[in-house]
């Protein structure tokens, strides 16, 4: 019995250093801006099998490092829209800084940097196990009247301002 148990440790341990490094791999980042400059903020991302259980057991939860960093970032208060397995959505008032004259209205979002919650999930003591790329393969920030504007695999999204005419 004590050699079963054995070869079924090594089993484990062996499994765990040849099993592929799990990732949080972010996919997607879509800032949608309202007319009165609140946003709802989708953040779209995959998880590995060790960031699942990290999640599972309450280890870890994205949706909170998400939630701080765009608080930090935008230095307004964030709440929780809607949470999936795979993506977590925000609601952010005033999030755009809104400038009205000369019968134009200039939207103005602030710079995002995920760097610092890259570094925070780092910090957890199963890091070494994961990896971590809080960069979203596309952001894409769209303004009240449909103006888009797209980054690629940024993990610091720059202040974007985009101006309307007033009819």
């Amino acid at each position: 019995m004590e050699k079963k148990l054995m070869i079924l440790t090594i089993f484990c341990l062996f499994s765990v250093m040849v099993a592929p490094a799990s990732a949080f791999t972010a996919e997607s980042l879509l800032i949608n801006v309202s007319e009165n400059g609140d946003a709802m903020v989708t953040f779209s991302y995959s998880l590995g099998w060790a960031e699942k259980i990290a999640v599972f057991f309450k280890i870890a939860d994205p949706a909170t490092e998400l939630k701080h960093a765009l608080e930090s970032n935008s230095g307004k208060e964030v709440s929780v829209h809607e949470l999936t397995p795979n993506s977590a959505s925000f609601l952010i008032h005033g999030y755009a800084q809104i400038n009205t004259g000369d019968g134009e209205v200039t939207y103005t979002t602030p710079a995002l940097s995920f760097a610092r919650a890259a570094a925070i999930l780092s910090g957890y003591w199963f890091a070494p196990l994961i990896s971590v790329d809080f960069s979203p393969e596309e952001t894409t920030v769209i303004f009240p009247d449909r103006y888009v504007e797209n980054f690629k695999d940024k993990i610091e999204i720059p202040s974007v301002s985009h101006t309307l005419s007033i009819f």
